[in-house]
């Protein structure tokens, strides 16, 4: 099927996007583009992740979610206990509930979103 469209990027809402910048550029290894306290963004040259600051915004958490989750990153990863083990070390959180931790693990990012790291097959 042909479109009429390219993605350009994704953008979420979060309360510290800074914060949320650096997280992910560390664990993505990408470049942070832009950070102040209202917008930050960072890419890799292909893809690009952009958060926006919304007052009051919190993460829904998990697996009990105080607010509809909307979104979450599913991420490969070679080595799961190591990739868990940096993801903590960056600020991560890691819920008891894991359905299936011999193949995937769901972690809570600083702000607060839940994101999954999955065994690359």
């Amino acid at each position: 099927m042909t479109g009429f469209a390219t993605m350009a990027m994704i953008n979420l809402d979060a309360s510290e996007p800074a914060a949320l910048a650096t997280f992910y550029s560390r664990v993505l290894g990408w470049e942070v583009l832009h950070s102040d306290a209202e917008y930050a963004m960072i890419g890799d040259g292909k893809s690009s992740i952009g958060w926006g600051r919304v007052p009051g915004y919190s993460g829904p958490g998990w697996p009990a979610e105080e607010a509809p989750k909307r979104y979450h990153l599913d991420l490969y990863v070679d080595d799961l206990d190591k990739a868990e083990e940096q993801a903590l070390a960056l600020g991560a959180t890691k819920p008891d509930e894991q359905p299936q931790p011999d193949r995937w693990r769901v972690l809570v990012d600083p702000g607060g979103h839940p994101f999954d790291i999955c065994l690359r097959s």
